[in-house]
């Protein structure tokens, strides 16, 4: 990576700041260090927080408001915010639309990587204007 696209902004999907927030473990114990120590920007728009915010509620998870406030305060402050505009460009075609905001969010917001687990973001991964990549990936592109 060139040291001009150091500290990469990076759109992470829910499901991997979820595993990297609830579980942890391995690559995600990786991840959530990186953002922490600046190693990489995470970059949020609305929706992506309201939607991380939607699945800290879900009753498995067994959290309680103080805990998701709590993992919350450990990722937000290190997010990069892009407000999206309203208009947003229709040339992005993706199997499920609920995937269109982190694409549009990594689109906007310069993104250098999108990381997912999602099978529908990944079979895009190279018609995309940026990469889009697993954890492990991102892991061992930027940050091993």
């Amino acid at each position: 990576m060139s040291p001009a696209k150091f500290p990469p902004r990076v759109v992470v999907d829910t499901n991997v700041v979820l595993s990297a927030l609830v579980f942890g473990g391995g690559r995600f114990d990786t991840l959530r260090f990186a953002w922490q120590t600046g190693r990489y920007v995470p970059l949020a728009c609305n929706y992506t927080v309201s939607e991380l915010i939607r699945v800290l509620k879900y009753p498995k998870f067994k959290l309680s408001v103080a805990d998701q406030e709590e993992l919350l305060a450990d990722y937000l402050p290190y997010c990069t915010t892009v407000n999206l505009p309203e208009r947003l460009p229709d040339a992005i075609e993706c199997r499920d639309a609920n995937d269109l905001p982190f694409l549009h969010l990594a689109l906007i917001g310069n993104a250098d990587f999108l990381v997912s687990g999602d099978a529908d973001l990944l079979s895009i991964a190279g018609t995309f204007v940026c990469p889009i990549v697993t954890a492990e990936d991102f892991i061992g592109r930027c940050l091993s």
